[in-house]
């Protein structure tokens, strides 16, 4: 990490510590999604404890359902599509069917219901337990099919970190700075794990990435942050950050 550490020393000489993102900093010693994804079991491959890892989202959906708390299954499905995004690519190789019913069909009408004025709350039961039904077939899947290509792996991690800066935006945009400053601080520690992969291909995006997210953090850190001024910033590191992975995706797809 070259050039952030000697440029955060320099910024924090100019302003004091938010208070909100270092409470937000010191969650992520709580463990998380991210965490148990690197924990995987011995002899476990990355994949399988990568799709894993989505599952508790799910069933934590249902879990909030069965009290008939909405807004608590919308928080854990929530959680589940932005989890989702970081490994749906293991799915979508080795099924598009699977995929396309656990995303297109099932996924798609849980929020369809989730959002609108009255929710069946039996229907929607109903349906995520369908999902949770379908979600441990694509383990069974993944586990019994032969590895990937080595960089679907690289692929993976990327997208796993990326989710946390998916998160950002739309919370900024409802509002919600609290979960702004969390997930982007969710993302600038998990970044540390993969950033030597983007400094392999581009040392000026890595470079670019590291500034911006010195920008990103600054700006999440007023009570009421500049909307659109944070977002701008967060898209910018987004770009960037989704060329690589655009890049390697298509890598991967010509490879045998």
């Amino acid at each position: 990490m070259i050039a952030r550490q000697t440029m955060t020393s320099w910024f924090q000489q100019l302003r004091p510590i938010g208070v909100g993102l270092f409470m937000a900093l010191a969650m992520l010693c709580q463990p998380g999604p991210a965490s148990a994804v690197e924990a995987a079991k011995p002899g476990e491959r990355f994949d399988v404890t990568s799709v894993k890892a989505v599952r508790p989202a799910l069933v934590d959906t249902i879990a909030a359902l069965q009290k008939r708390d909405i807004a608590g299954a919308k928080t854990a499905f929530e959680a589940y599509d932005s989890l989702w995004n970081g490994i749906e690519m293991y799915v979508n190789v080795r099924s598009k069917d699977m995929y396309d019913t656990l995303e297109h069909v099932i996924q798609a009408r849980i929020e369809k219901a989730l959002n609108a004025p009255n929710p069946d709350v039996a229907a929607l039961l109903a349906d995520a337990q369908a999902m949770l039904a379908k979600y441990d077939e694509a383990i069974d899947m993944v586990a019994k099919a032969p590895p990937l290509n080595p960089l679907w792996d690289d692929i993976t991690r990327l997208r796993i970190v990326r989710a946390h800066l998916r998160e950002v935006g739309p919370a900024l945009k409802a509002g919600n700075f609290a979960k702004a400053r969390k997930s982007f601080a969710a993302f600038d520690a998990t970044w540390d794990g993969i950033e030597d992969m983007i400094k392999a291909r581009s040392a000026d995006d890595y470079v670019a990435i590291e500034k911006g997210m010195i920008e990103i953090e600054k700006a999440l850190m007023p009570e009421m942050p500049d909307v659109a001024a944070a977002t701008a910033l967060v898209n910018s590191v987004m770009a960037k950050y989704n060329v690589h992975v655009t890049e390697m995706i298509k890598e991967a797809r010509s490879r045998p």
